[in-house]
């Protein structure tokens, strides 16, 4: 992994480059799980607005974003599925700016009625990426992920279907999500490395997004850390501040909510969770910089690690997260942060 830095107008202007696909990303990727949902459309083009001033060229987003993600149900958010792309689309569209940015999506979640609304299968990825290119308003997509795995995956099925979209032009390159040690699935990505080398008409994956942060590390580094060093994968890291609690979204003297975010929050309100955060402040106030930036910058210098995805509720945790793409920690900072870190814990969202 190369890292090419640029200290110019805005930190957002650095790039690495993202493994074995050659493109060069922001290392501050655009997440967008929360528009359509906690953010209107008019507030998710502002924070659109502001990561591209701010030089980022990266958004994330799945054709199941739009709804209340906290209610892990089809039927709850079947009106909203979808909105977050629209969102985009519209946004892509009306800025011109379709060129400026790496563009992905993810498919595998239920969108509509009957056996072939949700999973891996050609049916479903066909009508999926049909679908999430017209509400993008894009002919292609930079990157496709499968969102997540299951037990029953025909994992040669999604391969090929996915060679198809990549012949056909829909698609550059093939990723995954949770394919790794997420939820006791398990390793799932070497079956589809193994698969893509011994088939030359199959497509390697070439990147993962796993959930990675100093609250959870075991996801990442049990299995999937050496895989992406020896197989030159991009990785893209998701929940990079837990749910925003690595930025100081609770404090100890502060009165815990019942709304999701607090749920996700109250996991990791204890003497464990404080130390760290002490330990982040401290080293934030040594920079002159946020909480949010030391956090990520943690992660963006392991090994491995080429991009970590912000997903903020306003422009102002954009602008807090941002210096972490070139903020850099010394090894006793570093050590420092490890060793307050915790090993595991129980992700936001599981099932759909």
């Amino acid at each position: 992994m190369s890292d090419q830095r640029d200290h110019g107008a805005s930190p957002l202007t650095s790039r690495r480059r993202f493994g074995a696909t050659g493109l060069a990303v922001c290392p501050i990727v655009l997440g967008t799980m929360q528009f359509g949902w906690t953010l209107s459309s008019v507030e998710s083009m502002r924070v659109l607005d502001r990561y591209r001033e701010l030089g980022g060229n990266v958004v994330d987003t799945a054709d199941m974003y739009g709804g209340d993600q906290s209610v892990e149900s089809f039927r709850h958010n079947r009106a909203h599925v979808g909105t977050s792309e629209e969102i985009i689309g519209r946004w892509l569209e009306t800025r011109s700016c379709r060129d400026e940015f790496v563009l992905d999506t993810k498919v595998r979640a239920r969108m509509w009625d009957g056996p072939d609304g949700e999973g891996l299968g050609r049916a479903h990825v066909t009508r999926a990426v049909e679908d999430s290119l017209r509400r993008l308003r894009t002919d292609t997509l930079d990157i496709l992920w499968a969102h997540w795995p299951e037990p029953g995956d025909d994992l040669v099925e999604f391969l090929s279907v996915a060679a198809d979209l990549i012949a056909a032009g829909k698609v550059r390159f093939l990723g995954t999500s949770n394919f790794c040690d997420f939820a006791g699935n398990g390793d799932r990505l070497s079956p589809m490395l193994q698969l893509a080398a011994a088939d030359a008409g199959l497509p390697s994956v070439a990147a993962e997004q796993p959930r990675y942060n100093l609250l959870n590390r075991a996801e990442y580094e049990t299995t999937l850390q050496a895989l992406t060093l020896r197989h030159d994968l991009g990785i893209m890291t998701y929940s990079s501040l837990a749910s925003g609690f690595l930025a100081g979204a609770a404090t100890p003297d502060d009165t815990a909510g019942s709304d999701a975010r607090e749920r996700q929050l109250s996991r990791y309100r204890t003497p464990a969770g404080w130390e760290l955060l002490d330990r982040i402040t401290a080293i934030a106030a040594t920079h002159g910089t946020t909480r949010s930036a030391v956090a990520l910058a943690w992660t963006l210098a392991q090994p491995g690690v080429t991009a970590t995805i912000i997903g903020p509720q306003a422009i102002g945790e954009l602008e807090d997260a941002a210096p972490a793409a070139t903020l850099t920690l010394d090894r006793h900072e570093l050590d420092m942060l490890t060793a307050a870190s915790w090993w595991a814990s129980e992700p936001e969202f599981v099932v759909w």
